[in-house]
């Protein structure tokens, strides 16, 4: 069964850096897409970032672009999100979830695996 564990999360003051891993384990193909959502106290969820597995294409959201860097593990199964010049707005619970069909997309509906999300918290 193919699963994502995050962890990662914290609590760091404004202008500092995390960098979030998300550890996948089962079955495991080379067209998935990782993304990065994060969803903030009494917000929806929002997307992040996307990697595709397939080629190492990368998409951000505006809010991400230039502070937030999403790669992939020499081992191949962990993918990272680097957060640099946090925010207290970054605030978030962050979760990565697997598009097993690489659309490629932030829908949410085209994603089927999701993370259990880990907690970052980013003090002013």
């Amino acid at each position: 069964q193919f699963q994502l564990v995050e962890s990662g999360g914290g609590l760091v003051q404004a202008g500092g850096s995390l960098r979030l891993s998300c550890d996948a384990s089962g079955f495991f193909f080379q067209n998935y897409v990782i993304g990065w959502f994060r969803q903030a106290p009494g917000k929806g969820r929002e997307g992040g970032s996307l990697l595709s597995l397939a080629d190492s294409s990368v998409r951000y959201a505006d809010f991400a672009k230039g502070r937030f860097t999403t790669t992939r593990g020499n081992a191949g199964y962990t993918v990272y999100l680097q957060m640099n010049k946090l925010t207290p707005e970054d605030t978030a619970a962050y979760y990565c979830a697997a598009d097993l069909y690489g659309h490629f997309t932030f829908d949410e509906d085209k994603f089927s695996t999701w993370g259990q999300g880990t907690q970052v918290t980013v003090s002013s």
